[in-house]
Formats: C-alpha cells, sequence, structure tokens
C-alpha cells in the first residue's frame, strides 16, 4: 500500500492530534475501507487468544470473531464479538474463550453485511506435560532499512509454537533520519513522513507497518506475545523522558501516553504492562517492561566526559564508583521487581522445566574492547568516532559499553539475578534491542545463574554498519575476547532467533539472511548453541 498523505496534511485539514483518525472519513481517506489490515493474534491462554482486526467504516459496527478446527470453517468451535470504533483508529479486538489447550486453530471476522476477513492460524497453550516447544524471537524492524525478510522466513515456517516481539516493533523517526535518504530502500515509504509525536502520528506509523505483506503473514500464520522497547515511543526512553523527546515537542507525558495507546490499539496485546505466559509444565515466559513504567533515567558517557574538565579518566572513575552503582536506580520499578521475583519462585515450586525472560535489553555484562578504538575506519563520521573514543575510555576505566540496557544499572540486574538464584530458577534470558547476535552466561558472585540469547535484528543495522561487513568477524573476536561470560556474538547479520525448549535443554539458533536490499527469503548462515537443563550455563 502507498499512501502519500502525510502529517503536514493532517495538520492543514484540522485533523492532526487525539482525535485525528476518528473525524468521519479521515481513516478511509489513509487506509481505505472494510478490512483494511489483515488479522492478528496474542496474548494466548490454556483456554483463550486474543484476536484482532481493523475494520474501517462510516459506524462502528460490531464484528463477529469465528474460531474453527478448519480452514473452511465447517467446525466452528468459539464465537466472540468486538466493535471496530473509531476511537481506537477502527481496530477491534476480540479474547475468544473455551477452546482446548495445546491446539491449532483458524480465525477469521465477520462485518455486519457479510464481509469476511483474511483467515488466522492460532494456537492456545499447552497444559500438563509439555516435552518441546519453540519460540521466535523477533525485534528492531525498521522499514526504511529493508524488506521484512526474517518476518517471512519465519510466517513460512510449521515448527514455530509462539512468537516473541521484544520491542522496536517500529521506529518513530522521520522519513529522512535512521536512515537517511542515502540508506533508505525505495518504496518503503513511510506515513507520517514527520516524527511520530501525537496519536494520529503513531496511528499512521501502525498502519504503514502492518500493511507490509511479510509482517501480516506473520501475524496471520502464529499466535504472538509483544512488548514495546524505547522506539514505539522515542529513542531512549525512561519513565519520565526521552532522548529523543525535545521541549518544543510537547509535554513528554502526552507523547508517551498517545504511543502506548497506539500500541494497544494496532498490537494483539491486552492493556497489562506486563505479564506472564504458562507453557505446561515446561516453562514460565515471563515478559516485563523494562522501558516506561520504571526505568530511572540513562547515564550516557557523552554527558560524563562534557563535564569531566581536563581529566576524563578521574570523572569516569568518580562515576563507576558512585552513581553507576546507586542501589536506588532501577529498570522495572519495586512492583515490577517483586513480581517478577516471586514469579520465578512460584514457577520452581510448580515443578516448571524452565524459567524464561522475554525482555528488551541486554542483561548480561559487555565490555568494550579498547583496541577496536584503533581500527576505527578513516571514514567514520565525527559521531561514531566520539561514540567508539568514550566506549574505550569507559572501558579501561572498568565500566561497560551500553548505559542503555542492564548494564547501565548493576544494582538493579544484582537484583535480578538474586532473585532468580533464590528461586533456584533456570533461568533463560531473552533480549534485543542491539541489532546484533549475543549468547552470554549470566554469573551472580560466582555463581551460575543462567543464559542469555540477544536477538539480532531484523533490518537495523549492527556493527558492520561502522566497519562493513568484512571487519565484522575481527569486531565479534574482539568483543568474545574481552569479555569471559561471552561465549559468542555476530557483529553483522539481519534475521532472528528461535529457541526450542525440551526436557533437557534450551537450543538457540541465530538464523541470518543473505540480505534485506532485496525480497528473499535464503538463509545465509546459522549459528545455534545450547544449555543444558540444571547447568545454568552454556555446553562448552
Amino acid at each position: 500500500m502507498t499512501v502519500t498523505i502525510n502529517r503536514r496534511l493532517l495538520l492543514r485539514t484540522g485533523m492532526f492530534g487525539l482525535g485525528a483518525l476518528s473525524v468521519p472519513g479521515a481513516a478511509r481517506l489513509l487506509t481505505g475501507a472494510g478490512f483494511t489490515h489483515d488479522v492478528a493474534s496474542g496474548e494466548p491462554s490454556q483456554n483463550s487468544v486474543l484476536l484482532w482486526t481493523r475494520y474501517v467504516s462510516e459506524g462502528e459496527p460490531v464484528l463477529r470473531a469465528e474460531i474453527a478446527e478448519d480452514e473452511e470453517f465447517s467446525r466452528i468451535v468459539a464465537r466472540g464479538e468486538a466493535a471496530a470504533r473509531s476511537a481506537h483508529d477502527f481496530t477491534a479486538k476480540a479474547t475468544v474463550e473455551g477452546l482446548a489447550p495445546g491446539r491449532w486453530y483458524f480465525y477469521r471476522f465477520v462485518a455486519p453485511d457479510g464481509t469476511v476477513s483474511a483467515v488466522g492460524r492460532t494456537r492456545t497453550l499447552p497444559e500438563g506435560p509439555v516435552d518441546d516447544f519453540t519460540l521466535a524471537v523477533v525485534s528492531c524492524s525498521n522499514m526504511r532499512f529493508g524488506y521484512f525478510n526474517a518476518y517471512a522466513h519465519a510466517a513460512q515456517r510449521r515448527d514455530i509454537d509462539l512468537v516473541i516481539h521484544t520491542g522496536d516493533y517500529f521506529y518513530e523517526y522521520g522519513h529522512d533520519y535512521y536512515p537517511g535518504e542515502d540508506q533508505a530502500l525505495a518504496g518503503r515509504d513511510l506515513m507520517p513522513t514527520t516524527e511520530t509525536i501525537a496519536l494520529a502520528d503513531y496511528w499512521l506509523r501502525y498502519a504503514s507497518y502492518r500493511a507490509d505483506p511479510d509482517l501480516a503473514a506473520l501475524h496471520r500464520n502464529f499466535p504472538m506475545i509483544a512488548r514495546w522497547d524505547d522506539h514505539e515511543v522515542a529513542n531512549n526512553s525512561w519513565a519520565h523522558g526521552a532522548e529523543n523527546h525535545q521541549p518544543d515537542e510537547g509535554n513528554y507525558e502526552m507523547r508517551k501516553a498517545a504511543a502506548l495507546r497506539a500500541y494497544r490499539d494496532w498490537m494483539p496485546v491486552s492493556d497489562d504492562p506486563w505479564d506472564s505466559y504458562q507453557i505446561g509444565d515446561l516453562a514460565t515466559i515471563f515478559m516485563p517492561d523494562t522501558r516506561v513504567s520504571g526505568r530511572s533515567e540513562q547515564f550516557t558517557y557523552g554527558d560524563i566526559l562534557r563535564q569531566a574538565g581536563g581529566d576524563p579518566a578521574a570523572a569516569l572513575a568518580a562515576f563507576r564508583d558512585g552513581p553507576w552503582v546507586d542501589a536506588s536506580r532501577s529498570m522495572l520499578g519495586a512492583e515490577q521487581e517483586a513480581w517478577l521475583g516471586q514469579g520465578f519462585a512460584a514457577s520452581r515450586r510448580a515443578g516448571t522445566r524452565w524459567q524464561i525472560l522475554a525482555q528488551q535489553v541486554l542483561v548480561g555484562r559487555v565490555d568494550f574492547p579498547p583496541a577496536l578504538a584503533e581500527t576505527t575506519p578513516a571514514d567514520a563520521s565525527e559521531a561514531v568516532r566520539n561514540i567508539v573514543a568514550a566506549a574505550a575510555l569507559a572501558s579501561r576505566a572498568g565500566l561497560p559499553f551500553n548505559l542503555d540496557a542492564w548494564d547501565g544499572y548493576p544494582a538493579a540486574r544484582e537484583r535480578l539475578l538474586r532473585s532468580a538464584l533464590d528461586a533456584d530458577a533456570n533461568l533463560v534470558v531473552l533480549a534485543g534491542d542491539t541489532h546484533n547476535g549475543w549468547a552470554s552466561n549470566l554469573v551472580h558472585q560466582g555463581a551460575n545463574v543462567g543464559v542469555e540469547m540477544g536477538g539480532h535484528s531484523v533490518t537495523s543495522p549492527g556493527f558492520e554498519q561502522v566497519g562493513g561487513e568484512s571487519a565484522a568477524p575481527g569486531v565479534a573476536r574482539a568483543f568474545v575476547a574481552e569479555n569471559p561470560t561471552l561465549p559468542w556474538m555476530a557483529a553483522a547479520g539481519r534475521g532472528y532467533l528461535t529457541v526450542r525448549l525440551t526436557l533437557d535443554e534450551a537450543r538457540g539458533e541465530w538464523l541470518f539472511l543473505d540480505t534485506v536490499r532485496e525480497r528473499s527469503t535464503t538463509i545465509a548462515r546459522r549459528h545455534s548453541m545450547a544449555a543444558a537443563h540444571g547447568a545454568r550455563a552454556y555446553s562448552a
């Protein structure tokens, strides 16, 4: 779908703001009428699933949701209703109950005039003994950088049971920033063309992304559980602000509220900011919010060094021994921390084999290899050179690379890992955000706590954006050599992660597509790593 109407036109026609697309006719003008954006499902339980669609019309019709055992709908087993209201950008969600556990179903929506949506495929979560369950983990899909080939590849599979989106489902930037026009793929156009700030902007950006056929196929074929990271609101979000929110862009709390409302309108999710999902006796999946519920403001090395005067080493040492280790700083907030610790303990008491923490940013410590600062390409931008130089200085001072991850909140991380140890959890952490692939052993005071599988991005570039594809293997080797708890990382390549859980092991497989610059589902390479149950570390 190509749409040329943008935010400027909305401003001129008086349709911009919280009620923009509730103006009669506005949504049809922008995205057509009827069922405009396929179907999706999410929030599965043992006997229910949430179904989603979008239906644009003059009124606010009540749609009938149907779930059947067969694709022809000759054996309908459950029904529900959902209103497609203009106040929610004509999206409609229905939670349908009365389903059998561990079953695949087909679903659709029917409009009052008899129009039928696309047919989707979903499943309920199993109960009781479960021997095998496979997750697909996706993150960081920037439409302007390329095609969503990772979504296309995953959508064709039949060995995936559940999709987890760990965030950066879209990017809030205008069309000329990240990527700039020199890197943007032609034909991957955005609505609006400017940065998303108000509710209408966020609605339109979802409309752009959800029109992508590969993302639509992924949603149509699998249930998804999802949580926002920062770009669904603004870059480097925290509880009360964001790096990419400026004073002339209005009140941040209003922007955040608009962003989260649009997310809940357009995604097959509930209104709960965090939740857990039970995979029979095999696993409990915990999905918290590490961004906007309780996160303290990030530190940045740029700010620290700008205030350093003539002695950056002393400034970094003072930061390392003071603000960085402040126990009051949090990623989750007290309420979420308590919920997660209690959840770990309850899961183990129930005899569940694996405790899966599916969240947004890396938990494992990652230090920057200082030697890489000496190999920065001569044509790298000044901004890149400054980042690399600051990272090298931080590493020499005993500080980690990325203060926007759990590395910037070491006291909060200690509480998290301690709660997993206290619960005797078999912890597997899933993460996105960095655009690169990571496999870390999580350790607390010398004790193995679990493993982390950091997924690479669908399209957003990783370290190869600086040094090129040819330099990526050397970058990866340098990171592994610098970090004793990091047995593997990938510094280039786009794709997705799968995690196969069995009674005996949790096995991650990182799949790398051959390109995102043209449509392709060819896998260029794979990497697999496993942790045995009870080992709480990767196998040698």
